[in-house]
Order: structure tokens, then sequence, then C-alpha cells
């Protein structure tokens, strides 16, 4: 590994041990500060690149690999919490559609959308007339950004275990009568939806953070392989390089049976990574 790389590792492991030694993960102006230097820290590009660390973390030692395993769950409950915290917030406005740049990290969700949009814009036509969202969460701005900029006509049904995120994603959409008949909302685990349902969507969506673990994850794709129908789009969220400390990574050999059509690396602050493929 080289001294970048080194040192690198070694600012995410000291921004580790404070953020594991929190005794809250909830939303403060110390813990959105911890947040967004390991975010900086890992997505801006060294003095002497023009392009963020692409250190390959499958290569790390045990104990950096099991840092990292531990980081990336507790980006995700951090990440949980704020999306309940700022849920609630917009949904005390009148129209939180209005509101939604009250969110800090929103311009990343328009610019990540935006993406995910044009990438699936050249392999799919005429746009898909419904879609699925697998982990839409408290805050499902991924399918309310696409749903109103790009894709009018589509039905959107978002899939989340947790009834209390399906309640606050339901607030957010229910004084918009038009969007609110295309955003269908199910408190569900993905691997009890079977194929009667799955082989409705011609675009499943799947969240970064369903699956932390390399083989939950894997187990979820296998899940939505033997369910999805032929020929249908799976839209996944990935990582690399040092963004793999941020989220899991999803791998070739992942998608065992689908077709991958595209991988896209982003090099600005947008985190995730965008794999398309088709079964």
């Amino acid at each position: 590994m080289c001294c970048q790389s080194l040192l690198l590792v070694q600012k995410i492991s000291e921004l580790y041990h404070k953020i594991s030694t929190l005794e809250s993960l909830k939303p403060s102006k110390h813990v959105n500060s911890l947040f967004s230097q390991l975010v900086l820290l890992i997505c801006t590009p060294p003095m002497a690149s023009s392009s963020p660390s692409s250190i390959d973390v499958s290569s790390l030692c045990s104990s950096i690999q099991t840092m990292r395993s531990n980081l990336i769950k507790l980006c995700g409950e951090a990440e949980s919490l704020l999306e309940h915290h700022y849920s609630t917030i917009l949904s005390s406005h009148q129209n939180p559609l209005d509101h939604l740049s009250l969110f800090p990290y929103y311009s990343n969700y328009l610019k990540l959308t935006h993406l995910e949009f044009s990438i699936l814009n050249h392999h799919i036509t005429p746009p898909p007339s419904k879609v699925a969202f697998v982990g839409s969460g408290a805050l499902p701005f991924s399918s309310i950004i696409m749903a109103l900029k790009y894709l009018p006509k589509t039905e959107f049904h978002n899939f989340d275990l947790d009834p209390s995120a399906n309640a606050k994603a339901s607030m957010l959409v229910a004084g918009d009568v038009e969007l609110s008949r295309r955003m269908v909302f199910h408190t569900t685990d993905i691997m009890e939806v079977g194929s009667e349902e799955l082989r409705e969507f011609e675009v499943v969506f799947l969240a970064a953070l369903v699956g932390m673990e390399r083989e939950e994850k894997a187990k979820v794709i296998e899940h939505l392989r033997k369910n999805m129908r032929g020929g249908a789009l799976l839209m996944l969220r990935s990582a690399y390089g040092a963004r793999a400390f941020l989220y899991p990574v999803v791998e070739a050999c992942d998608l065992r049976g689908f077709e991958i059509l595209t991988v896209f690396h982003p090099t600005d602050e947008v985190i995730n990574s965008i794999v398309l493929a088709r079964l």
C-alpha cells in the first residue's frame, strides 16, 4: 500500500475511534461534524491526485477489514437517524415537498438520481410503468426526485422493514395528490416478497444499505434474481476505493445470472457507485 493510502486509512481509523465511542449517533453538532469530516476525507482527492483514492479495501489486513465493517454499520445507523430526524422536520411544514433542500445532503441526492436516470434511460424504452425501490427509508428522496423530475407517469413501490420509516415517508407525499397516488409504501422484508409481486416491476432499485454484510446483500440479490421478471433491470448502489469505508461493495460475482450493463464510479461529492444489470 502506498504512503498516501496508509495515511488515509490511519485518518479514517482515528475518526472511526471517535465515532465508535459516541454515546449516541443521533444528529447533533458534534455527530454531524464527525461524519462530515469522514465524508470529506474519503471523497476529496489528495493533493497529488486528480481523483479520490482508489485503494483496494479487499487487500487490507483483517483488523482494518473489521474496522471498515463496523464503520459501515455505524454510518448506516447514523444515516437512518438523520433521515428520521429530517423527515419529522419536513413533515412539520404545510408542504413538505417545497422544503426538501433543508436536508443537508439533498444536493447529493439530486446528482445521484440524475446519474441513475441518465444511465437507466439508455437501457429502457419506453419509461417503466412500475418500479420498486428496496430500502426506501424515512426520506425516500430517490423515489420522490425520480417521480417528480424524470418519471412523471411511473408508479413507485417503496419497500422498507421499518414501519415508522414508512409512516414518516408517507406523510412527506400525502399533501401532493398526484404524487401520493403514484407512491406506494410496503412495510415488509423484501426476502418475503415473492415472484407474483416482484415480476410486476420493470426496474428494481436496491439501496446501498440493504445488506450491509456481503453475504446478506448476496442473498437479497439472489432472491431478486429468482423472483424478478426476465429482462427486468436491477439498479444497485455500490462503492469504490476509499468510499467502501462508507458503504458496502457489490462485485460482479455477486450478480450471477444478471448481465452487467453499466458500472459508474463518481469522482465528485456523490459517494455511491452505480451498477445497472439486466436479468
